[in-house]
């Protein structure tokens, strides 16, 4: 069961990766069209995040070394971090994607859009850095 919930783990991850590269190359040459796929691809990017968490969890807390193991590293600690920080920046972009379906997409918005996009990349790569110090018992504080 631990490998099928290191599968999942993993397939959420880069669906992910997958919908924040989509919505950076969807914002490139803004259209009508690419802002309604925007809004598909931001709930595939929203749920990916959520199974991401859940079965996240789930292997913290039930399948692998136990939460009080996982609560004393570091990089997994920086890992949870990073993630709500992920997440908290982007409510703006899907909060704009959503408000395009009742009104034509504002090009000044658009690069701000980008750049926080490029910021939750940026969060992901750190996010991967820290799995991997993790996995080698890294930061370990106990």
């Amino acid at each position: 069961m631990s490998v099928l919930f290191a599968f999942l783990h993993h397939a959420a991850a880069f669906a992910l990766v997958a919908a924040l590269a989509a919505e950076l190359v969807l914002l490139k040459d803004l259209s009508a069209a690419a802002a309604r796929r925007l809004r598909a691809i931001d709930a595939i990017y929203g749920a990916s995040a959520g199974v991401l968490l859940a079965v996240g969890l789930l292997r913290v807390f039930y399948f692998e070394k136990g939460a009080s193991y996982y609560f004393q590293s570091a990089p997994f600690l920086a890992k949870l971090a990073l993630f709500i920080a992920v997440g908290l920046a982007s409510i703006y972009p899907t909060v704009t994607f959503r408000r395009w379906a009742k009104a034509a997409p504002e090009p000044g918005k658009v690069r701000a859009l980008r750049g926080l996009i490029h910021a939750q990349l940026a969060g992901v790569v750190l996010i991967l850095l820290c799995a991997a110090l993790m996995a080698r018992g890294v930061g370990f504080l106990g």
